[in-house]
């Protein structure tokens, strides 16, 4: 099994050097606002991940990266 902070840091190398700069953008604009105005303890991380992952989905619809 690969260790939580492995994948972790794949994801973000990932992210940071794959998804087109307006997907992360719009991402970006989507998940800051609560991440910025709400409280830590009261963040829904999976609703913030529900979020971004639909904005990729639509985003790269058809697309691949192979």
């Amino acid at each position: 099994m690969i260790p939580e902070e492995v994948e972790i840091r794949i994801a973000r190398y990932f992210l940071h050097m794959y998804l087109p700069d307006e997907v992360m953008r719009e991402v970006e604009e989507k998940l800051l606002p609560p991440c910025i105005w709400g409280e830590e303890e009261g963040l829904d991380h999976d609703e913030l991940v529900s979020l971004a992952q639909e904005i990729i989905n639509k985003q790269l619809d058809g697309k691949s990266f192979k």
